[in-house]
């Protein structure tokens, strides 16, 4: 009984939350770090919006099929960068539509900036995705569901912690 309760509360806590702000966009790549970030709660306050601070410091989740999502949808070729620290994370070339309301990359685009643990809250067992610079919370993955990707891993984002900078030659090639 008390995980169903604690699944009703997690499930309703995410879709009561609004989507307050899109996911940034970034006309270039952000200084990539070198060194593992780390800040006090007040830096990070200051540093991020509440939206972020409360995804990526507490473990949040945004809305799913909130504007954040649709925005996603809508972006083509690019990067996605931590909004936290700027550590590339993802590339929309393992971006797809897994339909679940919230950004979906199969892969990410650069293994050494994201991180995973085994995550036991919510009555659950799940499989966390971190940024590995700054421990920002990202989301989860999950494997084996079926999608015809090549790793048949969904890697389950919340947008509101990515800054997306869209990819120049695409940019380029579009403007003709």
């Amino acid at each position: 009984m008390r995980i169903i309760l604690a699944l009703t509360l997690a499930v309703l806590s995410a879709c009561s939350s609004p989507a307050k702000e899109p996911m940034e966009t970034s006309p270039k790549a952000p200084k990539q770090p070198t060194a593992k970030v780390e800040k006090t709660d007040a830096e990070w306050k200051a540093q991020l919006t509440p939206e972020q601070y409360r995804i990526a410091r507490q473990d949040g989740t945004e809305r799913p099929n909130g504007d954040v999502y649709k925005q996603f949808k809508k972006q083509g070729a690019g990067t996605y960068y931590c909004a936290g620290c700027g550590a590339k994370l993802f590339s929309s070339k393992e971006k797809f539509d897994s339909r679940c309301g919230w950004p979906s990359f199969y892969d990410p685009a650069n293994a050494e900036n994201v991180k995973t643990k085994v995550d036991m809250t919510a009555g659950m067992v799940r499989t966390e995705v971190l940024c590995a610079v700054c421990d920002a919370h990202l989301g989860h993955v999950f494997t084996g569901e079926g999608f015809s990707t090549p790793t048949d891993k969904r890697y389950c984002i919340n947008g509101t912690v990515l800054t997306f900078v869209p990819d120049a030659q695409a940019e380029e090639k579009s403007a003709e």
